[in-house]
């Protein structure tokens, strides 16, 4: 449910960040240098299969995927039971230097 609403709260606007940044590599493909041209091209491919495929398929899927072992603040389980998962911590661990 969470996954959902993340989606759509910030879809939009990573979708057009997305595509406004493709478009401004594939400028790049005017230029009269060829590998500049050629590294435009591979780019905006590259941030355009990002945008439209990676962000709003794979990483939500990736996120559901993984449920709770995704959130770094809880404790992983202690065995093969999964006992412990989701428990927050008792007492936050001393940093080390």
């Amino acid at each position: 449910m969470g996954t959902i609403r993340g989606l759509r709260a910030t879809g939009n606007a990573i979708s057009s960040a997305g595509i406004v940044l493709a478009v401004t590599f594939a400028t790049l493909t005017v230029m009269p240098l060829r590998y500049l041209a050629q590294i435009g091209v591979v780019v905006a491919v590259g941030v355009l299969l990002d945008t439209l495929f990676v962000r709003p398929f794979l990483v939500p899927a990736f996120a559901v995927d993984m449920g709770p072992w995704l959130w770094w603040p809880t404790r992983l389980p202690a065995g093969p039971g999964g006992a412990g998962l989701g428990e927050q911590r008792s007492r936050p661990e001393p940093a080390s230097v």
